[in-house]
């Protein structure tokens, strides 16, 4: 019999989980080290192996908020969007991971073991499958974090680096072999055991649908890099129709209150998680249906009218950034927004929505801030039940001339649904899939369905899953145009002018004028001049949907297509760390101006320096932020 090393907290997942099972666990409780894989259960690596891939608190903060939702610019912070980063959070990451991905190779390994020392149960072989399925995902996470990574990851040995091309096939393949091996007829389990499978209750048809799905994913990944390996491979995992089409069937894992694995990602109440301005400008307009509609009556009073963009204050705003909103604060509520808006941000001073963080709650008379002059005048605006955002970057003298930038007191920020760990953490949703089938039958792939039957059913999805499903007809015909220059309607293409007339009226003097604002030139999506074609709605719709829960998919969507757009940080004065970008040339995109990956840790590159020295050489440039991946835009 083959003894195994056990590195999993037995009695914590048991307290975790509530599994009744002790009796099962007493041998090897008693002496894990000495348990044999007779006794043991791969499923019981398995359920590791998600529970903590879940994230507690300290590998989420730095990781899912910090790093994920800053460079897939779901919020508002600067840091890895800088082009800044913190070797503790990526090695704290890397150490994390290495245990998530041990586990699921334990429960491949005791699961082939059972199978030839004659102890294998009959769902044995669907749970080595599943475990492959979970395997892959967390391969891909690491691989599109940092770049080459070993094939046969963190199982024990220093192993070969792979180039990511290389680690791509074989994940694909990877898979196509567990999917296709998967028995759903198997029953016969045990209502305890299955409650093991955080994600599907061992509900076999669902993992093939979710092996399916994360391979159409992963073979999208490739669309620019190897179109045909992508087309392929993408055709191929979608043929069947058995894909995640519903919210039922969402790989999602429940949350649970306190500092545990399973405690929400977006937990901690000193991460304010504001609005972004790259989201915000997504929002406007988007789908046309009016705040009117959407806003209680207590609030009518605070939307303005349509085309107005709110009170100048050219001093209090950084310039040199090609957001095209900066310099307005919207002294009330949008006159039209996409209605996801309302339901993932709270309103500022909004105390009695159902998703209001109550520690964000303050009086009437602080919600008043200043907004100074050089010359020591200022003008106070009230921020309560108003909706704004704020560029990234370095804001120069306007930073400390305007008093209401940095506060989710006074800025819609992440409601408390995604706060309070009671949600589920989708980790693939239903509306990824159209919205992926959509773009690859946007470019010629064979899919069940058109990309404007995708485009249409992934907006869908998304809409009612953050409870505005009612919005669906109204939004989805809708040819408003948001502030980045795209409307909803997928057949509507019409490309509007550079810009755009507003009405403002002047912070100081309040009188009312109106304002030429440039859409955004996005050059480094086909020039900068296309705005509203299909590939740029599906990844707008895209961006929307998986905000909150899939920051890394906002980020690896735009390395990949330069899509949706990206504001430029601000360079009142420079970013050392994004040296491309600079007061003469803010204006223009470029992949220098974005942070590509995640550079490896120390604790690999002192521990492994063969390895680390192989793995830069697979990267084909410095160990850097600003360093492309291969399947990403050069």
């Amino acid at each position: 019999m083959k003894k195994n090393t056990i590195k999993i907290t037995l009695f914590t997942l048991l307290a975790t989980l509530s599994i009744n099972s002790c009796d099962r666990f007493e041998d090897i409780n008693k002496d894990p080290d000495a348990a044999t894989s007779e006794q043991i259960l791969p499923e019981y690596f398995l359920t590791s192996s998600i529970l903590g891939a879940q994230m507690n608190p300290e590998v989420a903060e730095r990781t899912f908020v910090l790093y994920w939702k800053t460079a897939g610019r779901q919020h508002y912070q600067t840091f890895i969007a800088g082009g800044n980063y913190d070797d503790g959070y990526t090695t704290n990451y890397w150490g994390y991971i290495s245990g998530w991905l041990n586990n699921a190779n334990k429960a491949i390994q005791i699961g082939n073991e059972k199978k030839l020392n004659g102890t294998a149960s009959n769902y044995n072989e669907n749970i080595i499958q599943i475990s492959r399925i979970w395997r892959a995902y967390l391969m891909s996470e690491l691989s599109d974090n940092f770049g080459p990574i070993p094939n046969e990851a963190f199982q024990g040995v220093n192993p070969e680096f792979n180039s990511q091309k290389d680690f791509y096939y074989y994940i694909l393949s990877e898979l196509k072999d567990a999917v296709a091996k998967i028995d759903p007829s198997i029953t016969g389990i045990s209502d305890k055991t299955k409650a093991g499978d955080l994600a599907y209750q061992m509900d076999w048809n669902k993992w093939v649908k979710y092996g399916n799905s994360l391979r159409m994913r992963l073979a999208m990944r490739l669309s620019e890099v190897d179109p045909s390996k992508a087309k392929t491979e993408f055709e191929d995992a979608v043929s069947s129709n058995k894909f995640i089409s519903n919210a039922d069937e969402n790989f999602a894992v429940a949350e649970k209150d306190g500092w545990n694995d399973l405690t929400g990602v977006m937990s901690r109440p000193w991460n304010q998680q504001i609005i972004s301005a790259t989201l915000n400008n997504l929002y406007l307009g988007l789908g046309g249906v009016p705040s009117q509609n959407q806003l209680s009556s207590d609030l009518q009073a605070y939307i303005k009218p349509d085309g107005y963009i709110g009170k100048k204050f050219s001093s209090q705003y950084p310039q040199k950034t090609n957001d095209p909103s900066t310099g307005y604060f919207l002294d009330g509520l949008p006159n039209k927004i996409d209605p996801r808006a309302y339901k993932t941000f709270f309103i500022p001073g909004n105390t009695t929505s159902p998703i209001f963080p109550q520690g964000y709650a303050l009086s009437d008379a602080a919600m008043m801030r200043d907004m100074r002059y050089s010359d020591g005048s200022k003008v106070t605006v009230n921020t309560k039940y108003t909706w704004n955002a704020y560029t990234i970057g370095n804001w120069g003298t306007a930073l400390s001339l305007n008093d209401v930038r940095g506060s989710a007191n006074y800025t819609p920020s992440i409601g408390q649904q995604y706060r309070s760990s009671t949600n589920k953490r989708v980790f693939f949703g239903s509306w990824e899939s159209y919205l992926l089938i959509a773009e690859a039958n946007l470019r010629g792939w064979i899919t069940p369905m058109s990309d404007e039957a995708a485009y249409n059913k992934g907006v869908q999805e998304s809409l009612s899953y953050n409870g505005v499903g009612q919005y669906y007809s109204a939004y989805i015909s809708s040819t408003d145009y948001n502030r980045d220059g795209t409307s909803a309607s997928y057949s509507h293409t019409t490309e509007l002018g550079a810009s755009h007339v507003m009405n403002y009226i002047d912070g100081k003097t309040n009188v009312a004028g109106t304002v030429t604002i440039n859409y955004p030139s996005n050059t480094i999506y086909k020039g900068g001049n296309i705005r509203n074609d299909k590939l740029t709605k599906i990844i707008t719709q895209k961006f929307i949907a998986n905000t909150p829960w899939l920051p890394l998919e906002t980020w690896s969507d735009q390395r990949r297509l330069g899509l949706p757009f990206f504001e430029n940080p601000a360079v009142e004065t420079p970013l050392p760390n994004l040296p491309n970008l600079n007061s003469s040339n803010f204006m223009t995109n470029s992949v220098k101006n974005f942070p590509q990956r995640l550079p490896y840790p120390s604790s690999f590159r002192n521990s492994d320096p063969n390895g680390y020295t192989k793995a830069v050489q697979l990267l084909g440039g410095a160990d850097e932020i600003l360093t492309p991946l291969w399947w990403a835009k050069h």
